[in-house]
């Protein structure tokens, strides 16, 4: 896998994760053909720590990758995408946890400066 796709998913990861989303065909309403491709652009970006206008435009529009990624968020897409994935991996996400090295702070909670 080249060095700017080393975020991406898998062949395997792919084939396993793409039957439990939506947009497939058969599914209702309109099929959605970019599923990998986006869940790649949200996986770079997390991966990245870039903001969101920095996307690579491979993914496609940074403004519609952020809208949908929003979407499924408030959706609560992601947590059942997640344990879905720890299922099939063994993982007991009730363990998992954030950290600053994954969480961003706000912008203005950086650079203030220290009491005295």
């Amino acid at each position: 896998m080249p060095e700017e796709h080393r975020y991406e998913l898998t062949d395997y990861q792919w084939e396993h994760l793409a039957p439990h989303l939506s947009g497939k065909n058969g599914d209702i309403g309109r099929p959605c053909d970019d599923n990998r491709r986006f869940i790649n652009g949200v996986l770079w970006i997390t991966h990245s720590g870039a903001p969101w206008r920095d996307l690579p435009q491979r993914y496609g529009k940074w403004g519609t990758v952020f809208q949908r990624y929003n979407r499924w968020s408030k959706a609560g897409r992601w947590e059942a995408i997640l344990r879905l994935i720890a299922e099939e991996e063994g993982v007991d996400l009730d363990w998992v946890s954030g950290d600053s090295t994954v969480i961003r702070a706000h912008q203005h909670a950086a650079g203030q400066k220290k009491r005295t």
